[in-house]
């Protein structure tokens, strides 16, 4: 029964917005960093206080009433408001962290990176998880950020929204990925008449425009490039160069990480594109916690280990270099 006046405190307003988020009371405990049992007891206050169900049991977890759902945005924003008031709290422990971290990031890009920051992240915190998403055509990338579904995103966004903060990872430049029975391999450089004369892969646009950013460029350039082959994935690329005679344009990072595990030879390109910059991306709502602090700062070191990698790949002597 509704007890009138009864007060619903912060810990109770994070339930619910965690339920929300979650659809799931096991879930919603592990966000939290609480037992099933506590977060079950927070619900049944939640619904008294309120004196609505608030979640009914569903094939795959709790299903939020009308009622709920309608509580979720008031509920952000106010626990939104509390965080900027409490700032000052405990000092956040690696170790001790049991939460799972989620971040966006194209598979073009987490193959590289993804070894390192596994690494560091089961080293320093081995107790926490991490989920990675790569985000699709149909991914709203923005909403997910905001409404915390992501922790962070990576990626080459151009023009983020206003509301996201950012800061670079690195920059990189554009080469071209070929197997090593390629002819231009062989001949270890490569024309702009032979890139524009070549078979090229490339994989199909992340966004719904008709064009990727290589195609643009080369359009601005009056260049074309013969696509015979589209995959849906860019880690699929390499695999189909061996024993090819096809071209895959791309960053140096992705080429080099591929180069050292498959038989494939890093070339010049004959066009000067535009370096990609590679950002991280996150909301001012999430700017402040220590726990996401910390994990921009071993996503940091990841991607810092990268740059070195790539520059020892790159002394003399080194294959495809």
């Amino acid at each position: 029964m509704h007890q009138q006046g009864q007060v619903i405190d912060t810990y109770l307003l994070r339930v619910l917005k965690t339920l929300l988020d979650e659809r799931s009371v096991t879930r919603a405990a592990i966000q939290l960093n609480q037992s099933q049992p506590a977060v079950s007891a927070a619900l049944r206050r939640l619904r008294d206080a309120i004196g609505d169900p608030l979640f009914v049991r569903g094939k795959s977890g709790v299903v939020p009433t009308e009622y709920a759902l309608e509580l979720l945005e008031p509920a952000r924003r106010a626990l939104g408001e509390i965080e900027k008031i409490t700032i000052q709290r405990a000092t956040f422990s690696p170790s001790d962290c049991v939460r799972c971290f989620r971040i966006g990031c194209p598979d073009y890009l987490s193959a590289s990176f993804m070894p390192d920051m596994v690494r560091i992240l089961r080293r320093e915190a081995p107790a926490a998880s991490l989920e990675l998403v790569s985000p699709g055509l149909s991914f709203d990338v923005e909403s997910a950020i905001e409404k915390g579904a992501m922790d962070l995103v990576v990626g080459t966004w151009p023009a983020p929204p206003k509301q996201l903060r950012r800061a670079i990872l690195l920059s990189d430049e554009v080469v071209c990925l070929v197997g090593d029975c390629h002819p231009l391999a062989k001949r270890g450089g490569i024309t702009v008449e032979d890139y524009e004369q070549a078979a090229h892969i490339a994989q199909s646009p992340y966004s719904a425009g008709p064009q990727s950013v290589i195609d643009v460029h080369l359009a601005k350039e009056k260049l074309r490039r013969k696509l015979v082959i589209k995959l849906p994935h860019f880690n699929l690329a390499p695999y189909a160069l061996v024993n090819s005679d096809l071209i895959f344009t791309t960053t140096r990072l992705f080429a080099e990480h591929f180069a050292r595990l498959l038989p494939l030879k890093v070339l010049h390109s004959p066009i000067v594109f535009p370096s990609v910059d590679y950002h991280h991306f996150w909301h001012e709502r999430s700017h402040y916690p220590d726990e996401v602090r910390w994990l921009r700062g071993i996503l940091k070191k990841a991607m810092k280990r990268q740059t070195v990698v790539r520059l020892l790949g790159r002394q003399p002597g080194n294959k495809g270099r």
